[in-house]
């Protein structure tokens, strides 16, 4: 973990409970939308937009999915892909797996992963890459991924991956606030919350959220 990243996370956001999630903390902005036009501003070029800052919905809801259903990961590796803040990661090492790996491209979000994981008292891996067109899925038992369909070049990616998971014998669960490419043909409906939100990133206060599993398959072939 970068200690400069590290402290860019402790100086612009706040350890809280996560409002659907309260047993879990995670440094989180106060004031989103300054957070994230001062990285968009100062890193435009480069620095992904802080996802890390922010308890999304498809996370939070993925998170008390597994918290309220610890068999779900109890003894197993878990992936988190896309992990963000870490918050799936952490209430998986909570509930009980074995081990968790928490991927992502950001490394402010990597040190946010770390850092939360330790305010938790838990262990979580965190590894900063992009797996996604790696042709090996990995050896997890239980892939978790949260609110990552938000753009079509996205759930392209995603999907080829999490499928190529399910084909190596993994367990996919993905948690969706009704984003806009999600291939719900693709996946069994296990659960739906509603998830309080912060208006000033969705426009609303609470986004009703599912959780889905990915059913085993082939990607079309039109990608």
């Amino acid at each position: 973990m970068s200690e400069i990243s590290a402290a860019f996370v402790r100086l612009h956001a706040r350890l809280a409970p996560v409002a659907f999630v309260p047993e879990v903390l995670l440094h989180q902005a106060d004031e989103p939308i300054g957070l994230w036009e001062l990285t968009e501003g100062e890193f435009r070029s480069a620095q992904p937009p802080p996802f890390w800052a922010f308890a999304w919905a498809g996370g939070q809801a993925l998170a008390r999915y597994v918290l309220d259903r610890p068999e779900t990961v109890a003894g197993a590796r878990v992936l988190d892909l896309a992990s963000g803040s870490g918050l799936v990661a952490v209430a998986a090492a909570r509930a009980g797996a074995a081990t968790v790996r928490a991927v992502e491209i950001d490394e402010r979000a990597v040190a946010a992963v770390t850092l939360n994981a330790g305010a938790n008292g838990v262990r979580v891996d965190a590894e900063l890459g992009d797996v996604l067109d790696d042709p090996d899925a990995g050896t997890a038992d239980v892939v978790l991924a949260g609110d990552v369909f938000y753009s079509e070049a996205m759930a392209n990616r995603m999907l080829r991956f999490l499928l190529r998971a399910t084909r190596a014998g993994a367990r996919v669960l993905v948690g969706d606030p009704d984003r806009a490419f999600l291939p719900r043909e693709r996946f069994t409906e296990l659960a739906t919350y509603d998830v309080p939100v912060p208006p000033a990133l969705e426009s609303v206060r609470i986004r009703h959220t599912t959780v889905w599993e990915l059913k085993p398959g082939r990607p079309r072939a039109d990608g």
